[in-house]
């Protein structure tokens, strides 16, 4: 039938956690949800230079709590945690939570251990390549080596689009190791980046199987 379920979702509970925890009543919930996706998208934009991967947002009776993951802790923390400082103001002023001892309000940098590793950063290396006009063939298998380097199962990378300035859009795909996407003991990574080119987009999609 060729349908198709993210993996990550199709994990949750059982090996992969959801992104933002909380709960709200009827009237509440549509404005969290559109403040988390607002946030969400706001530091993957500004924190792009230190390598962000996922932000978790928890709330609580009388906290927030944001958990930013990153493969470049050093850059968001700056020095002497003078950057950390700035950006738990600036999530703050985003969130509405204005409280002088910032008591209501939490922040937490995670770093990557292997950034070769993670779904999103692979698939957003490659975007980034395609942009610089790099030729799709290349970027692709470097990537792969260097995944399967870092001790990766298996991966799988689709290019969708006008790749390489081509006039007919096609999908390009190369894999290597094992990837058993129905299998939910399996730990499968996934991540799907469009890239802005000269021609258009291209979509980058990325499966990594880590256990």
């Amino acid at each position: 039938m060729g349908q198709k379920i993210n993996p990550k979702g199709f994990r949750l509970g059982q090996i992969y956690n959801w992104s933002s925890r909380w709960f709200a009543d009827r009237k509440h919930y549509p404005d969290l949800v559109l403040q988390d996706a607002k946030l969400r998208k706001i530091l993957m934009e500004k924190l792009k230079p230190a390598g962000i991967a996922e932000v978790e947002i928890e709330r609580l009776l009388n906290k927030i709590e944001v958990i930013i993951h990153v493969s470049r802790p050093g850059v968001v923390i700056g020095r002497g945690g003078s950057g950390l400082e700035e950006l738990k103001k600036f999530i703050g002023k985003t969130l509405g939570v204005q409280d002088k001892n910032n008591s209501r309000f939490e922040l937490k940098v995670e770093p990557i251990k292997e950034p070769n590793l993670n779904a999103y950063l692979v698939a957003t290396n490659i975007a980034d390549q395609l942009v610089k006009r790099i030729p799709h063939k290349r970027a692709i298998r470097q990537t792969v080596q260097r995944v399967m380097a870092s001790g990766a199962q298996g991966v799988r990378i689709i290019l969708s689009g006008r790749i390489g300035g081509a006039e007919i859009a096609r999908h390009e795909k190369q894999q290597e190791g094992r990837m058993p996407l129905t299998t939910l003991r399996e730990k499968i990574d996934f991540a799907a980046v469009p890239s802005l080119t000269k021609s258009g987009y291209v979509g980058v999609k990325v499966w990594i199987c880590k256990s």
